[in-house]
């Protein structure tokens, strides 16, 4: 991939983001016990922390920067105590600077310790959901949002389930083939600009549109066209994992392209390794029908592990062996 192409890590986001979009795009239903000043508040990390030892007294290794949970453990901990222990317990962790606090399973604050995370300016959540299922949701969020991400200039579309990334020089004809490809049934996921991310140590690539130009396209000659609305909700797609890269080049007679397949490129994108296929274009080919081709014989690959390009080589082969067979004449 071309290297003006930079990676891009968010350092943190505040809690009142964090707060607003999880609800909006998850089923976790956080609800507010307390009202600071949540802009104030910054998560720097997706791993979250149960700080049942600091309740306890033992903070040397308390991870105080990372969202906090309190489960069915830590509130019946708290409830079991006396009331000056129950403070003192509690002073543990808010006197710590942490994001926020969320309260699993539908568990509550005596009124004493939610005015001390107040004054503390700590947001106290709480949420029906188990521990573990919390712990899930937040994390999954977490990791999206702290993922590292590059922004492409190219296409991406969903071919027959495959993930493909078209790429070329400005001009060269992505849009058009891209909008050929979704009048002819495929999903398009992002044009002109593509959001790729890559969450933690995963080999995963997934690839999403830009906020901004969401499903539209930009065709030199024709203007703006709106996917949804010409084709309906069938031709677009949310997101979609990178499974193949199509560069799409400019004819020139004196580089030697791939004939066979046998020799098979690869392209880096956060350093994951990516199958790369360079495709020359010009006046009359048919790219469209080939990246659909393309996707196929990704489809063949994975499922199958059949590689066309082998086949036909070993077919040669033996063709070979065979003609070279001595031939015996019995007397």
């Amino acid at each position: 991939m071309s290297s003006n192409q930079k990676e891009k890590r968010k350092p943190s986001i505040t809690v009142a983001y964090f707060f607003d979009t999880i609800n909006k795009n998850h089923d976790i239903k956080l609800r507010r016990l307390n009202h600071v000043d949540e802009e104030k508040r910054l998560i720097f990390e997706r791993d979250l922390h149960r700080p049942g030892l600091a309740l306890a007294g033992f903070t040397n290794l308390f991870t105080h920067k990372r969202v906090q949970i309190l489960g069915n453990t830590e509130t019946r901990f708290l409830n079991h105590l006396d009331e000056h222990k129950r403070k003192e317990a509690f002073e543990n962790l808010v006197r710590f600077k942490m994001p926020c606090i969320i309260l699993t399973s539908k568990n509550k604050l005596p009124d004493d310790l939610l005015n001390m995370a107040t004054k503390a300016g700590i947001p106290v959540y709480s949420t029906f959901h188990s521990s573990t299922k919390t712990t899930y949701i937040v994390t999954d969020f977490l990791d999206d949002e702290f993922s590292r991400t590059q922004h492409c200039h190219g296409s991406m579309v969903d071919v027959y389930g495959v993930g493909v990334l078209i790429i070329g020089q400005s001009g060269i004809g992505k849009s058009e083939i891209v909008l050929d490809l979704v009048e002819r049934g495929q999903g398009l996921v992002a044009d002109d600009v593509v959001v790729i991310s890559r969450k933690g140590e995963s080999m995963t690539l997934q690839a999403k549109r830009h906020h901004n130009i969401d499903h539209f396209m930009e065709i030199r000659g024709l203007g703006i066209v709106d996917v949804k609305a010409n084709f309906g909700i069938r031709a677009i797609r949310e997101v979609k994992d990178v499974q193949v890269v199509v560069e799409l080049q400019e004819w020139n007679s004196e580089i030697g392209y791939e004939r066979l397949g046998l020799d098979m490129k690869s392209t880096k994108i956060l350093d994951v390794e990516v199958p790369l296929v360079q495709l020359p274009i010009f006046p009359g080919k048919n790219i469209t029908a080939i990246i659909e081709v393309v996707a196929l014989n990704c489809l063949l690959k994975k499922y199958s592990n059949y590689v066309p390009a082998e086949a036909l080589s070993e077919r040669i082969k033996k063709a070979i062996n065979n003609d070279n067979t001595p031939v015996h004449i019995h007397g």
